[in-house]
């Protein structure tokens, strides 16, 4: 597998410097790096690390994050895009990372997921060509995300087919996954192709890969056997050092 470090958590504690966590991502062997927000950092100074390490940087967020089930919303959302599509090229992002947004109260679940898949084709036209994928998010509503609309895999893979835009996939998020109970077999198997990007953390606590109690080995397993080639985000709080965290490696 292809680790990626989410160095909004990994490296932090160590190192407030984000363009600083890049360099140290890249001495401790890791293969990318990846973080949310583009907005609220020092975007030339990361820039100057990715090609001073050689790193990737596998992905960023798409800003804002905005209720794609509000058809009122994604005006904001689509300027969102055209912005975010610019950050990516300068910091030479390959995956943009949406997120679907709170359920709406009062509306059908059916428009809900309509408006996601028609404001989803808008932004495939926005980014045509330009080498970029959006990939879209599904999140746990158990723990972390009360509230949030798309939290089975399964409905995201559905959005991605009925967009059906090579610019549009799915993130895959192991951790976010288990808590809502699903089985990688039972949501993957067939559909790998759709996803662009995977996330990893251990439940409970998302903290790294061993400190909590979930079959993660046995998932990425299965994905490297149903050739999956992508990164692997690696979007956990370290309950340790952040390099004593990485030796799950080993």
């Amino acid at each position: 597998m292809r680790y990626s470090a989410c160095i909004e958590w990994l490296f932090a504690a160590e190192e407030p410097d984000v363009a600083n966590r890049v360099r140290a991502a890249r001495a401790a062997g890791l293969d990318a790096v990846e973080f949310w927000r583009f907005s609220n950092k020092d975007c030339v100074a990361i820039r100057q690390a990715l090609d001073e390490t050689g790193l990737t940087l596998a992905g960023i967020l798409c800003e804002p994050i905005a209720p794609l089930g509000d058809p009122e919303a994604h005006e904001g959302f689509l300027e969102g895009v055209r912005t975010s599509l610019a950050a990516a090229s300068q910091l030479g992002a390959k995956v943009m990372i949406a997120q679907a947004g709170d359920v709406q109260a009062n509306v059908a679940r059916a428009a809900q997921h309509a408006a996601i898949v028609k404001v989803l084709g808008e932004a495939a036209r926005i980014i045509e060509g330009s080498g970029v994928i959006l990939a879209l998010e599904p999140l746990n509503d158990r723990v972390d995300h009360p509230g949030y609309y798309l939290t089975s895999t399964v409905e995201g893979l559905d959005i991605i087919d009925e967009v059906d835009r090579p610019e549009v996939r799915l993130l895959y998020d192991i951790y976010h996954s288990a808590m809502m109970g699903e089985h990688i077999e039972d949501v993957l198997e067939g559909r790998l192709d759709r996803v662009v990007h995977v996330h990893l953390a251990d439940t409970q606590g998302r903290g790294e890969p061993g400190s909590g109690n979930m079959d993660w080995q046995a998932r990425l397993h299965w994905l490297a056997d149903h050739g999956y080639a992508g990164y692997v985000g690696l979007e956990y709080r370290p309950t340790r050092g952040t390099l004593q965290s990485l030796t799950f490696r080993e």
